[in-house]
Protein backbone atom coordinates (compact mmCIF):
# COMPACT_ATOMS: atom_id res chain seq x y z
CA UNK A 1 0.00 0.00 0.00
CA UNK A 2 1.29 3.50 -0.84
CA UNK A 3 2.12 5.33 2.66
CA UNK A 4 5.05 7.19 3.52
CA UNK A 5 5.94 7.73 6.81
CA UNK A 6 8.34 11.20 7.62
CA UNK A 7 10.06 10.71 10.78
CA UNK A 8 12.07 13.23 12.89
CA UNK A 9 15.67 10.85 13.78
CA UNK A 10 16.92 13.31 16.62
CA UNK A 11 15.50 15.97 18.74
CA UNK A 12 12.66 17.99 16.09
CA UNK A 13 13.48 20.73 13.81
CA UNK A 14 15.45 18.22 11.51
CA UNK A 15 12.87 19.59 8.36
CA UNK A 16 10.28 17.91 7.85
CA UNK A 17 7.90 19.89 7.25
CA UNK A 18 10.14 20.98 3.86
CA UNK A 19 10.62 17.39 3.22
CA UNK A 20 7.10 16.34 3.45
CA UNK A 21 6.18 18.99 1.19
CA UNK A 22 8.99 18.20 -1.46
CA UNK A 23 8.14 14.60 -1.22
CA UNK A 24 4.04 15.32 -1.90
CA UNK A 25 5.04 16.88 -5.00
CA UNK A 26 7.51 14.28 -6.09
CA UNK A 27 5.10 11.30 -5.12
CA UNK A 28 1.96 13.21 -6.36
CA UNK A 29 0.63 12.77 -3.36
CA UNK A 30 -3.24 12.91 -2.90
CA UNK A 31 -3.47 13.30 0.51
CA UNK A 32 -0.68 14.32 3.62
CA UNK A 33 -1.79 13.98 7.89
CA UNK A 34 -0.47 15.84 10.25
CA UNK A 35 0.05 14.07 13.76
CA UNK A 36 0.61 15.42 16.71
CA UNK A 37 -0.55 18.69 18.49
CA UNK A 38 0.38 22.45 18.56
CA UNK A 39 3.53 22.00 20.08
CA UNK A 40 5.82 21.91 17.10
CA UNK A 41 5.77 23.87 14.26
CA UNK A 42 6.73 22.70 10.79
CA UNK A 43 8.39 25.61 8.03
CA UNK A 44 8.31 24.99 4.42
CA UNK A 45 9.27 27.81 1.80
CA UNK A 46 7.03 28.08 -0.96
CA UNK A 47 8.06 28.86 -4.86
CA UNK A 48 7.44 32.24 -4.30
CA UNK A 49 10.09 32.36 -1.52
CA UNK A 50 7.21 33.04 1.02
CA UNK A 51 8.21 31.14 4.85
CA UNK A 52 5.13 29.57 5.96
CA UNK A 53 4.85 27.98 9.48
CA UNK A 54 2.39 24.91 10.14
CA UNK A 55 1.66 24.02 13.97
CA UNK A 56 -1.58 21.74 12.84
CA UNK A 57 -1.99 21.87 9.30
CA UNK A 58 0.46 19.72 6.75
CA UNK A 59 2.52 22.27 4.78
CA UNK A 60 1.25 20.38 1.31
CA UNK A 61 -1.38 22.41 2.58
CA UNK A 62 0.13 24.59 -0.23
CA UNK A 63 -0.09 22.29 -3.03
CA UNK A 64 -3.42 22.91 -4.95
CA UNK A 65 -5.24 19.82 -5.02
CA UNK A 66 -3.85 18.18 -1.89
CA UNK A 67 -6.46 16.91 0.71
CA UNK A 68 -4.97 18.19 3.93
CA UNK A 69 -5.95 15.37 7.29
CA UNK A 70 -5.89 15.83 10.54
CA UNK A 71 -6.38 12.43 12.28
CA UNK A 72 -7.74 10.78 15.53
CA UNK A 73 -4.55 11.13 17.04
CA UNK A 74 -4.03 15.02 16.90
CA UNK A 75 -4.66 17.33 19.50
CA UNK A 76 -5.85 21.01 17.92
CA UNK A 77 -5.90 24.45 18.84
CA UNK A 78 -8.74 25.26 17.55
CA UNK A 79 -7.85 29.57 17.21
CA UNK A 80 -4.16 28.07 15.77
CA UNK A 81 -5.90 25.78 13.37
CA UNK A 82 -8.32 28.75 12.29
CA UNK A 83 -5.34 30.96 11.43
CA UNK A 84 -3.69 28.66 9.38
CA UNK A 85 -6.64 27.85 7.42
CA UNK A 86 -7.54 31.47 6.91
CA UNK A 87 -3.82 32.58 5.71
CA UNK A 88 -3.45 29.55 3.34
CA UNK A 89 -7.02 29.96 2.17
CA UNK A 90 -7.94 26.57 2.19
CA UNK A 91 -11.14 25.24 1.29
CA UNK A 92 -13.45 23.18 3.12
CA UNK A 93 -13.17 20.17 0.40
CA UNK A 94 -9.49 19.92 0.69
CA UNK A 95 -9.43 19.84 4.87
CA UNK A 96 -10.45 16.48 6.85
CA UNK A 97 -10.81 16.10 10.75
CA UNK A 98 -11.59 13.47 12.13
CA UNK A 99 -14.21 13.67 14.55
CA UNK A 100 -12.36 11.35 17.22
CA UNK A 101 -9.89 14.45 16.98
CA UNK A 102 -9.40 16.03 20.84
CA UNK A 103 -9.67 19.66 21.44
CA UNK A 104 -7.16 22.08 23.12
CA UNK A 105 -8.74 23.94 25.66
CA UNK A 106 -8.04 26.87 27.96
CA UNK A 107 -8.11 25.03 30.61
CA UNK A 108 -5.30 22.85 29.46
CA UNK A 109 -2.59 25.56 28.37
CA UNK A 110 -3.22 26.66 31.79
CA UNK A 111 -2.98 23.98 33.20
CA UNK A 112 0.69 23.51 31.92
CA UNK A 113 1.52 27.25 32.59
CA UNK A 114 0.41 26.95 35.87
CA UNK A 115 2.80 23.35 36.04
CA UNK A 116 6.51 23.40 36.51
CA UNK A 117 7.17 21.98 32.95
CA UNK A 118 8.73 25.00 31.43
CA UNK A 119 11.57 25.28 34.49
CA UNK A 120 11.89 21.64 34.62
CA UNK A 121 12.00 20.04 31.07
CA UNK A 122 11.71 22.85 28.84
CA UNK A 123 7.63 22.48 27.90
CA UNK A 124 6.89 24.61 25.38
CA UNK A 125 3.20 24.79 27.53
CA UNK A 126 0.59 24.24 24.94
CA UNK A 127 -1.31 22.27 26.67
CA UNK A 128 -1.05 19.58 24.37
CA UNK A 129 -0.11 17.53 27.13
CA UNK A 130 -2.40 18.07 29.40
CA UNK A 131 -4.91 17.15 26.92
CA UNK A 132 -3.03 13.71 26.36
CA UNK A 133 -3.03 13.01 29.97
CA UNK A 134 -6.83 14.11 30.26
CA UNK A 135 -7.59 11.31 27.34
CA UNK A 136 -5.60 9.11 28.56
CA UNK A 137 -7.48 9.21 32.26
CA UNK A 138 -10.53 8.84 30.26
CA UNK A 139 -11.80 12.15 31.79
CA UNK A 140 -15.10 13.45 31.15
CA UNK A 141 -14.27 16.53 30.35
CA UNK A 142 -12.60 16.10 27.38
CA UNK A 143 -13.23 17.79 24.34
CA UNK A 144 -13.51 16.64 20.84
CA UNK A 145 -13.49 18.31 17.55
CA UNK A 146 -16.96 18.40 17.37
CA UNK A 147 -17.74 21.08 20.41
CA UNK A 148 -16.16 23.78 18.52
CA UNK A 149 -18.93 25.01 15.83
CA UNK A 150 -15.78 26.53 13.92
CA UNK A 151 -14.12 23.52 12.84
CA UNK A 152 -17.52 20.94 12.04
CA UNK A 153 -18.25 21.32 8.35
CA UNK A 154 -14.61 20.20 8.44
CA UNK A 155 -15.34 16.99 10.27
CA UNK A 156 -15.42 13.23 8.47
CA UNK A 157 -14.37 9.89 9.18
CA UNK A 158 -10.72 10.15 8.08
CA UNK A 159 -10.11 6.73 8.52
CA UNK A 160 -12.70 5.74 5.68
CA UNK A 161 -11.21 8.50 3.47
CA UNK A 162 -7.84 7.22 3.22
CA UNK A 163 -9.12 3.64 3.24
CA UNK A 164 -10.74 4.86 -0.28
CA UNK A 165 -7.22 6.62 -1.83
CA UNK A 166 -5.11 3.13 -0.76
CA UNK A 167 -7.99 0.89 -2.80
CA UNK A 168 -7.16 3.12 -5.30
CA UNK A 169 -3.85 2.61 -5.40
CA UNK A 170 -3.56 6.63 -4.58
CA UNK A 171 -0.61 7.83 -2.36
CA UNK A 172 -0.54 9.17 1.14
CA UNK A 173 2.26 10.62 3.53
CA UNK A 174 1.85 10.77 6.90
CA UNK A 175 4.00 13.85 8.24
CA UNK A 176 5.31 12.98 11.88
CA UNK A 177 6.32 15.75 13.69
CA UNK A 178 9.09 16.43 16.37
CA UNK A 179 11.81 14.12 17.26
CA UNK A 180 12.97 10.50 17.66
CA UNK A 181 14.78 11.50 20.65
CA UNK A 182 12.52 12.96 22.54
CA UNK A 183 9.49 9.67 22.15
CA UNK A 184 8.05 9.50 25.62
CA UNK A 185 8.65 5.75 25.17
CA UNK A 186 12.51 4.80 23.53
CA UNK A 187 14.00 7.89 24.13
CA UNK A 188 16.66 7.73 26.68
CA UNK A 189 16.40 11.02 28.29
CA UNK A 190 13.30 10.51 30.21
CA UNK A 191 11.38 12.53 31.65
CA UNK A 192 13.06 14.96 29.31
CA UNK A 193 10.81 13.90 26.68
CA UNK A 194 7.53 14.96 24.78
CA UNK A 195 4.09 13.58 25.55
CA UNK A 196 3.90 11.06 23.00
CA UNK A 197 5.19 8.56 21.08
CA UNK A 198 7.55 9.64 18.00
CA UNK A 199 7.96 6.79 16.45
CA UNK A 200 6.82 6.00 12.64
CA UNK A 201 5.02 3.26 13.97
CA UNK A 202 3.21 5.85 16.05
CA UNK A 203 2.53 8.21 13.79
CA UNK A 204 0.73 5.42 11.44
CA UNK A 205 -1.36 4.31 14.54
CA UNK A 206 -2.28 8.21 15.38
CA UNK A 207 -3.22 8.46 11.27
CA UNK A 208 -5.42 5.27 11.55
CA UNK A 209 -3.58 3.29 9.44
CA UNK A 210 -2.14 -0.36 9.18
CA UNK A 211 1.83 -1.00 9.49
CA UNK A 212 0.83 -3.31 5.94
CA UNK A 213 -0.20 0.44 4.36
CA UNK A 214 3.25 1.70 4.57
CA UNK A 215 5.77 0.88 2.10
CA UNK A 216 8.42 4.42 2.39
CA UNK A 217 9.79 5.79 5.95
CA UNK A 218 11.85 8.80 5.11
CA UNK A 219 13.75 9.88 8.31
CA UNK A 220 14.84 13.23 8.52
CA UNK A 221 18.22 14.63 10.12
CA UNK A 222 20.14 17.43 10.38
CA UNK A 223 23.91 18.58 10.15
CA UNK A 224 23.84 20.15 13.69
CA UNK A 225 21.10 18.98 15.80
CA UNK A 226 19.14 20.86 18.41
CA UNK A 227 17.16 21.22 21.34
CA UNK A 228 14.40 23.71 22.60
CA UNK A 229 16.32 26.39 24.85
CA UNK A 230 15.84 25.87 28.31
CA UNK A 231 16.17 23.04 30.72
CA UNK A 232 15.71 20.39 28.00
CA UNK A 233 17.70 17.51 28.66
CA UNK A 234 20.79 16.28 27.80
CA UNK A 235 22.20 16.71 24.26
CA UNK A 236 25.76 15.57 23.43
CA UNK A 237 28.49 17.33 22.03
CA UNK A 238 26.59 20.42 22.76
CA UNK A 239 28.09 23.97 21.15
CA UNK A 240 27.08 27.53 20.86
CA UNK A 241 25.80 28.90 17.57
CA UNK A 242 28.98 31.09 17.46
CA UNK A 243 30.99 27.74 16.37
CA UNK A 244 28.33 26.84 13.87
CA UNK A 245 28.71 29.96 12.36
CA UNK A 246 32.61 29.49 12.11
CA UNK A 247 32.31 26.34 10.83
CA UNK A 248 29.89 27.53 7.92
CA UNK A 249 31.85 30.24 6.84
CA UNK A 250 28.44 31.91 7.04
CA UNK A 251 28.28 36.11 7.05
CA UNK A 252 25.19 36.12 8.69
CA UNK A 253 24.09 35.32 12.45
CA UNK A 254 22.75 31.19 12.16
CA UNK A 255 21.41 31.69 15.78
CA UNK A 256 17.75 29.77 15.49
CA UNK A 257 14.75 29.89 17.23
CA UNK A 258 11.88 27.54 18.10
CA UNK A 259 8.76 28.71 16.23
CA UNK A 260 6.56 27.94 18.95
CA UNK A 261 8.13 29.72 22.07
CA UNK A 262 10.67 31.74 20.04
CA UNK A 263 13.33 30.13 22.66
CA UNK A 264 16.82 30.94 21.19
CA UNK A 265 17.96 26.64 20.68
CA UNK A 266 20.49 24.30 21.93
CA UNK A 267 22.94 23.23 19.44
CA UNK A 268 25.24 20.85 18.76
CA UNK A 269 27.61 18.41 16.80
CA UNK A 270 26.05 15.12 15.11
CA UNK A 271 25.74 12.44 16.98
CA UNK A 272 25.54 9.55 15.55
CA UNK A 273 24.58 6.93 18.73
CA UNK A 274 21.19 8.86 18.99
CA UNK A 275 20.65 8.42 14.83
CA UNK A 276 21.42 5.24 15.22
CA UNK A 277 19.05 4.23 17.58
CA UNK A 278 16.62 6.01 15.54
CA UNK A 279 17.59 3.64 12.63
CA UNK A 280 17.19 0.47 14.60
CA UNK A 281 13.70 1.29 15.82
CA UNK A 282 12.18 2.97 12.65
CA UNK A 283 13.98 0.59 9.83
CA UNK A 284 14.20 4.18 7.29
CA UNK A 285 13.58 3.09 3.59
CA UNK A 286 15.34 6.72 2.45
CA UNK A 287 17.08 9.04 4.77
CA UNK A 288 17.25 12.96 3.98
CA UNK A 289 20.26 15.06 5.55
CA UNK A 290 19.63 18.64 6.06
CA UNK A 291 21.63 21.83 6.88
CA UNK A 292 24.43 21.06 4.54
CA UNK A 293 25.07 24.80 3.95
CA UNK A 294 25.65 24.92 8.21
CA UNK A 295 29.01 22.43 7.06
CA UNK A 296 29.87 24.77 4.75
CA UNK A 297 28.21 28.08 3.28
CA UNK A 298 29.51 27.01 0.02
CA UNK A 299 27.02 24.10 -0.57
CA UNK A 300 24.54 26.03 -1.51
CA UNK A 301 26.25 26.32 -4.88
CA UNK A 302 27.32 23.22 -5.22
CA UNK A 303 28.28 20.22 -3.14
CA UNK A 304 31.59 21.10 -1.88
CA UNK A 305 34.58 18.80 -0.79
CA UNK A 306 33.73 19.90 2.74
CA UNK A 307 30.70 19.25 2.38
CA UNK A 308 30.82 15.47 0.79
CA UNK A 309 33.35 14.59 3.60
CA UNK A 310 31.11 15.34 6.02
CA UNK A 311 28.33 13.54 3.99
CA UNK A 312 31.13 10.74 3.75
CA UNK A 313 31.69 10.48 7.65
CA UNK A 314 27.91 10.34 8.80
CA UNK A 315 27.30 7.34 6.08
CA UNK A 316 30.68 5.79 8.21
CA UNK A 317 29.19 6.50 11.46
CA UNK A 318 25.48 5.39 10.93
CA UNK A 319 25.95 2.49 8.35
CA UNK A 320 23.55 3.91 6.15
CA UNK A 321 23.59 6.14 2.75
CA UNK A 322 22.48 9.66 2.35
CA UNK A 323 19.99 9.33 -0.21
CA UNK A 324 19.09 13.35 -0.19
CA UNK A 325 20.83 16.22 0.95
CA UNK A 326 19.65 19.89 2.54
CA UNK A 327 21.91 22.82 0.96
CA UNK A 328 19.59 25.70 1.97
CA UNK A 329 16.20 26.38 4.13
CA UNK A 330 14.18 25.67 0.63
CA UNK A 331 16.33 22.92 -1.80
CA UNK A 332 16.86 19.29 -1.60
CA UNK A 333 19.11 17.44 -3.52
CA UNK A 334 19.12 13.71 -4.19
CA UNK A 335 22.60 11.77 -4.79
CA UNK A 336 22.40 10.57 -7.86
CA UNK A 337 21.40 6.48 -8.36
CA UNK A 338 24.41 5.97 -10.96
CA UNK A 339 27.08 7.06 -7.88
CA UNK A 340 26.19 4.77 -5.16
CA UNK A 341 28.81 2.12 -5.76
CA UNK A 342 31.61 4.21 -5.34
CA UNK A 343 29.64 6.78 -3.11
CA UNK A 344 31.00 10.54 -3.13
CA UNK A 345 35.02 9.06 -3.98
CA UNK A 346 34.73 10.47 -7.34
CA UNK A 347 34.85 14.71 -6.79
CA UNK A 348 34.32 15.54 -9.95
CA UNK A 349 30.94 13.89 -10.12
CA UNK A 350 27.50 15.50 -10.78
CA UNK A 351 24.06 15.45 -8.44
CA UNK A 352 21.15 15.85 -10.03
CA UNK A 353 19.02 18.84 -8.49
CA UNK A 354 15.48 17.80 -8.76
CA UNK A 355 13.80 20.55 -5.89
Amino acid sequence: MPVSVIIGGQYGSEGKGKTAYYFAKKDDASAVVRVGGSNSGHTVIDENDKEWVFRHLPTAALIDDVKCIIPAGAYIDADVLIKEIDSVGLDSDRLIIDPNAVLITEADKKNEQYSSLKKEIGSTQSGTGAAVLKRIKREKDLEFVGNDKRLKKYIHDSKSFMRYLLEDNQRIIIEGTQGFGLSLLHSKHYPYTTSRDTSASAFVSEAGLSPLDVDEVIMVLRSFPIRVGGNSGPIKFEIDWKTVKSISGKDNDVKEYTTVTNRLRRVARFNPQLVNEAIHVNSPTTIVLNHLDYVDNNCQKELTKKGKDFIRSVENNINRKIDYVGISPKCLVQINEIYKKDRLQDESRQIEKIF
